[in-house]
């Protein structure tokens, strides 16, 4: 008796594990934090050209070799090692000026490259309560030119702890810090200039989109910009995609990716038009008309992509089985369970009837 229970138990375990197998995927995390950091302080040499900002601004001549100073701190138990890299401004598709690491590449009205001018070593070891200056060289280009290069000296501590999901994924926190960096030879004010490249089809985080690309041409800022596309189909004044943002800024000789989004519609073959105003500080206001086609075979790829599109790719045979396998196993252990109680009765119903006879 005590056997055929085992055996009941047992079989019970098995549907709650079959039930959890085809019904639920649990994914777990496992996160620590790395209390060891270090601290630093911008040193400012004398042709800084602002004051009580927290990032380089300096004065600089064709040809002009300089360096500049970064204190940096460990004030942990534990040895650390910073790395650093030099990264020109680029502006990002939300309007906003990256000064540290980012696949953005260089617009091509480039004509100084930050990271040709600057150089720095790219790694600094900090024993545990020991300071070091990092230093940074500046070698300016023989040819003067007018408005600003700027960048960014990026510091991170190498080592940072990792998030990893057990399912494979991985999510990565990493803190950095960056103190920026402008270089300027003249007082003489540059405007900028806007240039529309391309409107197309994309994607921005699987999701469909119509990217307007355009760039700063000079090296100044553009500051307080807005942002308005709308999109037709060609020969038509029916808006069916639009979008307007704010408050946008643009690193000088930069492009930005600017996306719109399609609502969460299938991407349609077809020809378009794309009516865009952009508006800035000093008098910017920039207003194109831009015929773009998306074909069959974009429609396609991105559609297959979009997350929030609900595919039709046909019968899942895997899936199906699954279901069948486990219908055919639960109806299976359901069998047993009433096979073995029944001949538990029956044992059960000998045993009387035997009491009986004697």
């Amino acid at each position: 008796m005590k056997t055929n229970n085992k055996k009941i138990r047992i079989i019970l375990v098995m549907i709650l594990w079959l039930c959890s197998v085809v019904g639920f995927n649990q994914v777990q995390a496992d996160e620590t934090h790395n209390e060891n950091s270090f601290k630093y302080k911008v040193i400012f040499p004398d042709n800084q050209m602002e004051e009580n900002i927290g990032y380089y601004h300096l004065k600089m001549k064709p040809d002009q070799e300089q360096i500049v100073q970064i204190e940096m701190t460990n004030p942990g138990t534990k040895k650390t090692a910073v790395g650093i890299s030099l990264n020109g401004t680029k502006t990002n598709a939300n309007g906003v000026i990256e000064y540290g690491d980012t696949s953005i590449k260089n617009d091509t009205s480039v004509k100084f490259d930050f990271t040709d001018i600057v150089s720095a070593p790219k790694k600094v070891e900090l024993n545990p309560g020991e300071t070091k200056t990092l230093e940074i060289k500046i070698k300016m280009p023989k040819t003067s030119f007018n408005g600003v290069v700027t960048g960014g000296v990026q510091m991170i501590q190498e080592g940072q702890n990792k998030v990893e999901n057990k399912g494979g994924s991985m999510v990565l926190n990493e803190y950095a810090y960056v103190v920026g960096m402008v270089l300027q030879e003249s007082d003489e004010k540059v405007t900028p200039k806007l240039k529309l490249n391309s409107v197309k089809a994309g994607q921005s985080n699987y999701k469909n989109m119509v990217y307007v690309n355009y760039s700063n041409i000079e090296a100044a800022y553009v500051d307080n910009m807005t942002t308005e596309v709308q999109i037709t189909k060609k020969g038509s004044d029916a808006v069916i995609y639009e979008r307007k943002q704010a408050k946008m800024r643009m690193a000088p000789n930069s492009f930005i990716s600017f996306p719109v989004g399609m609502n969460g519609e299938k991407m349609e073959p077809g020809d378009y038009t794309a009516t865009i105003l952009v508006t800035a500080d000093n008098g910017i206001k920039e207003k194109w008309t831009k015929d773009f086609k998306i074909s069959k075979d974009e429609a396609d790829k991105f559609n297959e992509r979009d997350v929030g599109l609900e595919q039709n790719k046909g019968i899942n045979w895997l899936f199906i089985g699954l279901i069948v396998v486990g219908f055919f196993a639960v109806v299976l252990i359901v069998v047993m369970i009433m096979t073995i109680s029944r001949k538990n009765k029956q044992k059960k119903a000998k045993k009387k009837g035997s009491k009986r006879r004697k």
